[in-house]
């Protein structure tokens, strides 16, 4: 089951006006105010998301038109992210593998649509990207086993973890005000449930600039495997339905390349998808 938020927002690319919806078999969008306030909070509960799944999709309205995609999940209350998760990046970013997973955070207000316009900030010289499987949290979890992790999993979706290294890594103090600059959050274009994605640790990922391909990765090669993650951060905090963890990126980022980096510039095009969950796509414009 595919499940999305669309149309305008009355507040900003982050959010606050959009209407739950369902992507069908054929691809048609179809609207789901009817049966929920939102794809987001108690509506990502197990038994809510079975009361979902036993719906006719033919029997929801249609939505005429192309809206624009909002961020596949609402209300979020921790938008989670994981450091040099794959070998082959950390290597590219010349930092050791971490013996534990390195936590640290996006503000909400990053948030945008899967194909909203990304703005590259006011005195960035080296906005990246970063295209990344997101977990969404259905079921509280605290102090869970990893066993048992995945029980705890709404659905998944692309993300791209879009950073400003200079302010990430040059500037001193904490990664997230590198990571937190508004629409450096785009998630979506939906939220795919657990049936329709099988193994998490078997998804090929990959982003383009311009139509050229710098990422080419696949889930198998993380460091800490999405149920781990899971179990990992529920030993430190409670994981609320709608909570996401952003779970790493594989090699290609801007910073990585050779022989000089690489970095985003305003009229630039990035397309990126993780596979099963959809593809994204983003105009890159300048914060005048």
């Amino acid at each position: 089951m595919k499940l999305l938020r669309y149309g305008m927002s009355a507040t900003g690319a982050s959010g606050g006006n959009e209407k739950p919806g369902m992507l069908d078999d054929t691809g048609v969008l179809r609207d789901l105010s009817g049966m929920v306030d939102d794809i987001a909070g108690e509506t990502l509960l197990p038994e809510n998301i079975e009361r979902l799944r036993k719906i006719d999709p033919a029997s929801l309205p249609e939505v005429a038109g192309n809206p624009r995609l909002g961020p596949c999940v609402g209300q979020v209350g921790k938008f989670i992210c994981i450091g040099l998760n794959y070998a082959d990046h950390a290597k590219e970013a010349g930092l050791n593998v971490p013996p534990e997973p390195i936590i640290f955070a996006k503000a909400n207000s990053a948030i945008c649509g899967a194909n909203d316009d990304v703005v590259i900030p006011r005195n960035s010289v080296k906005t990246d990207w970063e295209v990344e499987l997101g977990v969404v949290i259905g079921k509280p979890a605290k102090y869970v086993d990893e066993k048992s992790a995945l029980d705890h999993v709404a659905g998944y979706c692309v993300i791209n973890d879009i950073s400003e290294r200079e302010f990430q890594i040059e500037r001193s103090g904490q990664w997230i005000k590198g990571k937190s600059c508004d629409t450096f959050g785009p998630i979506g274009p939906w939220l795919v449930t657990p049936d329709e994605v099988g193994d998490p640790q078997n998804l090929d990922l990959w982003l383009e600039v311009d139509g050229n391909r710098y990422q080419n990765g696949n889930t198998r090669t993380m460091v800490y495997g999405v149920a781990f993650l899971i179990h990992y951060l529920s030993q430190f905090f409670t994981l609320h339905p709608g909570d996401i963890i952003s779970t790493g990126t594989p090699p290609g980022v801007g910073m990585g390349q050779k022989p000089e980096p690489i970095y985003l510039r305003s009229g630039q095009k990035m397309k990126l998808g993780v596979e099963k969950l959809g593809v994204q796509t983003q105009n890159l414009v300048a914060d005048f």
